[in-house]
């Protein structure tokens, strides 16, 4: 007869949890654990019954050891997996229950109340917060030193788990925490692992600890750290690589011999892709943190095969969440800045498997792979003309453009990013994201309130402009309207400005057409980008981006110069005014501003142009060609070229 006949109802078996006789109680408690193990929908059930808080109240009210241990189990079998069953049990208050427990006489209880806290802390809903305040700080800084072994762990893994801000990671750092997890190193193979983790966490994205853990001692921890890379055991290597991607990651050449050890750690977690478990799900993100803004490393992976592995892991089925998210964002950091990295992965045929597989994770349930998929893309979309064109077709453009729509701005954020990059060159299949809407979504979300949904909007729709015939810049325009593009070159985020500036200056690139864009509704868009010119505070918005527009307004018909020689040699009642391009061709802080500046002039003194001749002699008197002469000895070759240009045609216009 099968076991679960010997069940109850479940509504007797929740009553016989708060029975008076303890045999009960315990049978009870093993039958609402066992029914419940791997079952989310048994689990939402006894929830809904009210079994979280009877359970807790045995626990906190038992003094029998088997009792005990059965109520620790089944809160841990609650919290298991299940983000409802974690809001329960914290709801029915067993924190302080559970840390009390780690100090029990018998180790059965200690373990079983050790197990359940780690599952709780494995879970985005923990109170890690509440963690590190009074006595409970206290309570797991000792525990550290716990002669059980799964104490000590649990302990460790608790306060990597609290490690969630500079903040958390400075009151840890405070309280001795940082020395406590050093003297763990020395201790057994559980004891190190644990305090490898800790520390890990505890210095990620903070280069002050970073340099302290690297300093304490004379460096020694981190001798030791570094000596466990090579160490027999899997995931004792593993968390090593993990530990010192970390210090590296967040304070660049803070310890000797960087490069022979990054290489050496690369060469160790490419080898730990293929272990199997925990240490094998997890390698991948190690990966990128290792590789992350690093030609040189990627290079060294992409010699290790690590593509090649990553590839053949992502074809696998039903691959855990953590690990298809952390392949993900492997690929994206090795493929973000070498070719090679990027052909391996496309070209080969197992890569188009791969391919398939990045596209299909941009539908996955988990947020984080969606970001990852779309992060993944962005990179391979920075290839060359020829596999940008591979993965620009429907089979991406469709999934891609529903993920604009995400309920999530983090992924619709990422979305946009991946977006930007694969409409940059304008190709036959850059019609499937006019023909699927991808447009009219991009100007929705450029009205967005969220400044980095309106940051990566106008992005894209800058990226799409790029190179673009007529067509594309008249529908997009229509679209966009004047009103709404004035707005975004005054946004409050300066971010937005400067993008939406180069909105412009791929607008206004290229025919005469182009620039008489500018020119609709009373020239409000030049008016706009003068206006910004003028009142910009960060010389980067001006640089790249508005004095091109002038630059390219300024390389059309008699007209467009025209428009642009009001602005770069005004004229008042009482005569010349400074010009205000005067200000841009003296920025020694910044070359690309004085290049910028002075192709403007370039174009404006173009001699094959009507009224060349005259707008030189206005030019001259308002001191832009005695401010070119003190830059023939710029030490900038590009500008240097064009000041001699400039100075050239100048001289030749006035001897006409």
């Amino acid at each position: 007869m099968p076991a679960s006949t010997g069940w109850g109802r479940p509504e007797d078996l929740v009553e016989n949890l708060s029975s008076m006789d303890t045999t009960a109680r315990l049978k009870a408690l093993r039958d609402v654990k066992n029914q419940i193990i791997g079952n989310k929908t048994k689990k939402l059930s006894y929830i809904k019954l009210g079994a979280v808080p009877r359970v807790v109240e045995i626990l906190a009210s038992d003094a029998e050891i088997p009792l005990l241990v059965q109520s620790a189990a089944a809160v841990g079998s609650f919290a298991c997996g299940n983000e409802a069953g974690v809001k329960a049990v914290l709801d029915s208050g067993v924190l302080p229950h559970l840390l009390k427990m780690l100090s029990f006489g018998d180790n059965k209880v200690v373990e079983a109340c050790a197990r359940t806290l780690k599952m709780i802390f494995q879970s985005s809903l923990a109170p890690r917060s509440e963690m590190l305040v009074g006595q409970r700080m206290e309570l797991l800084l000792n525990l550290l030193n716990s002669s059980n072994e799964n104490v000590a762990e649990v302990a460790a893994h608790v306060l990597a788990r609290c490690c969630e801000s500079v903040e958390h990671q400075q009151a840890i750092v405070d309280a001795g925490g940082m020395q406590r997890l050093v003297t763990l190193l020395s201790g057994t193979i559980r004891r190190r692992e644990a305090a490898l983790d800790g520390l890990a966490a505890l210095v990620k994205n903070n280069p002050q600890l970073s340099l302290q853990l690297a300093a304490m001692e004379q460096g020694r921890p981190l001798a030791l750290i570094i000596k466990f890379v090579k160490d027999k055991i899997p995931r004792t290597r593993f968390l090593a690589c993990m530990c010192l991607a970390n210090i590296s990651r967040s304070c660049p050449f803070c310890y000797p011999q960087e490069w022979d050890i990054r290489t050496s750690m690369l060469a160790v977690i490419v080898k730990l892709l293929e272990e199997p478990g925990q240490v094998g799900e997890e390698s991948p993100i190690v990966l990128a943190d290792i590789v992350a803004n690093n030609e040189e490393l990627q290079r060294a992976a992409y010699k290790f095969d690590a593509i090649v592995k990553l590839s053949a892991l992502l074809q696998r089925e039903s691959l855990p969440t953590k690990q298809l998210e952390g392949i993900l964002m492997a690929l994206a950091e090795l493929c973000s800045r070498l070719e090679e990295s990027r052909r391996q992965l496309l070209d080969q045929d197992p890569g188009k498997n791969a391919q398939a597989a990045i596209i299909s994770a941009l539908s996955h349930p988990s947020e984080s792979v969606r970001v990852a998929s779309c992060t993944c893309i962005k990179s391979l979309s920075r290839s060359v003309k020829n596999l940008r064109t591979t993965l620009s077709d429907e089979r991406l453009v469709f999934p891609l453009f529903k993920l604009l729509d995400d309920p999530s701005p983090v992924v619709q954020v990422a979305a946009l990013s991946a977006v930007s990059n694969v409409v940059l060159d304008f190709t036959p299949h850059k019609s499937v994201f006019f023909q699927c809407g991808g447009v009219s979504q991009l100007i929705q979300l450029s009205r967005s309130m969220d400044p980095m949904l309106r940051l990566n909007a106008v992005w894209a729709l800058r990226n799409l402009l790029y190179l673009a015939d007529m067509a594309v810049k008249e529908k997009v325009i229509s679209e966009l309207t004047v009103s709404t593009l004035t707005s975004l070159i005054h946004d409050p985020e300066e971010m937005v400005q400067e993008q939406a500036l180069a909105f412009v200056r791929n607008l206004v690139y290229g025919s005469v057409d182009s620039v008489q864009q500018v020119f609709a509704e009373e020239s409000a868009i030049l008016i706009a980008v003068e206006r910004q010119l003028c009142i910009a505070c960060r010389p980067e918005v001006c640089t790249q981006q508005g004095v091109y527009v002038l630059s390219n307004i300024a390389a059309g018909n008699e007209l467009h110069k025209e428009a642009v020689m009001s602005f770069v040699a005004p004229v008042s009642q009482e005569g010349r005014n400074p010009s205000p391009i005067l200000r841009f061709l003296q920025d020694m802080s910044n070359p690309q501003l004085r290049v910028a500046a002075v192709w403007c002039v370039m174009n404006l003194s173009y001699p094959d142009s009507p009224g060349a001749v005259t707008r030189v002699a206005r030019l001259r008197e308002s001191g832009i060609e005695q401010q070119l002469q003190k830059m023939v000895d710029d030490p900038c070759l590009d500008v240097k070229d064009r000041v001699k240009t400039a100075l050239e045609q100048f001289t030749g216009l006035a001897n006409v």
